[in-house]
């Protein structure tokens, strides 16, 4: 039978890819948690890990289970955030991951009232773009995904349960008022993470033209600062200028075109306690949606 210690320790070694890095997360000294990988490939008759010079690579056999461990893990881990929860929201934690705009403006004001309501709620925040934070709930890694789509996009995968907390419109980021997208036609264009690349290239198409990227940054200061120096032109949401808003960039908005913002939980309803907490605070401070 597999044994959650060595799933945890395994877990661990994936994630940092070093046995002295996950002895350190673990506060265990480095022959515990070697002992602890050989007992684990003794049990599962399975070679997990193999040396390559100096460190040590997961095998594929290693990365399957490790992949599982990490899912296994956090569920438990849920599992004990949702007992405690349970016994009226005076104990408990809750992870939420989203990406920098939301971090600096919804998920601050949802923890102000949060901490108010039930000072015994523990509220972890972590930065993640929306598909990685997929990812870590999908594994019980966090319990809540505050995350962006668009209208068009594709739906979720099956497990994944939406709920849409407002709408942030999207802005032309630029030196001069009064720019159009079409303006920028020939223009270097600066590009972000995944889902705001992607809308990028998808708004500048709709103006007749395939944007041509020129730099890559996901920091929406870095992004802005490019700007002010005329290294490229961008788009950002309302959120991220709410954040931070340089100077000498001027901001115009894009007509007809919003980030959508959802709170994503994963698996059968209803919510934990704690987790429905956060989902309504959450919602008291997401921009309007347009009727």
């Amino acid at each position: 039978m597999l044994n959650p210690v060595h799933l945890q320790i395994l877990a661990s070694v994936a994630r940092h890819g070093s046995v002295t890095e996950a002895a350190k997360e673990l506060h265990y000294s480095q022959p515990t948690v070697s002992h602890h990988l050989a007992r684990l490939e003794a049990s599962t008759g399975v070679k997990l890990l193999q040396r390559v010079g100096r460190g040590i690579r997961l095998t594929p056999e290693g990365r399957l289970l490790a992949n599982r461990a990490a899912e296994i893990i956090g569920r438990m881990d849920a599992a004990a955030n949702e007992l405690a929860a349970q016994v009226g929201l005076q104990a408990g934690k809750v992870r939420l991951a989203g990406n920098s705009s939301v971090l600096s403006t919804i998920a601050p004001r949802a923890a102000g009232i949060l901490t108010r309501t039930y000072p015994g709620l523990e509220l972890s925040l972590i930065e993640r773009h929306p598909v990685e934070a997929l990812q870590l709930l999908r594994h019980g890694e966090i319990d809540v995904a505050l995350i962006f789509r668009y209208a068009d996009a594709p739906a979720e995968d099956e497990g994944f349960r939406l709920v849409r907390i407002g709408d942030d419109p999207v802005y032309l980021i630029s030196q001069r008022p009064d720019d159009t997208l079409e303006s920028h036609r020939d223009s270097a264009w600066i590009g972000g993470c995944e889902r705001c690349q992607e809308e990028l290239v998808t708004v500048c198409r709709r103006a007749g033209f395939t944007p041509r990227i020129g730099s890559l940054s996901d920091d929406m200061t870095v992004v802005q600062a490019f700007v002010a120096a005329g290294i490229g032109v961008t788009t950002l949401p309302g959120l991220a200028l709410e954040a931070h808003r340089h100077p000498d960039i001027h901001a115009t908005k894009i007509p007809n075109h919003t980030r959508q913002l959802h709170v994503a939980t994963y698996g059968d309803p209803p919510d934990p306690p704690a987790v429905a907490a956060v989902l309504e605070a959450l919602k008291a401070f997401g921009p309007a949606v347009p009727s």
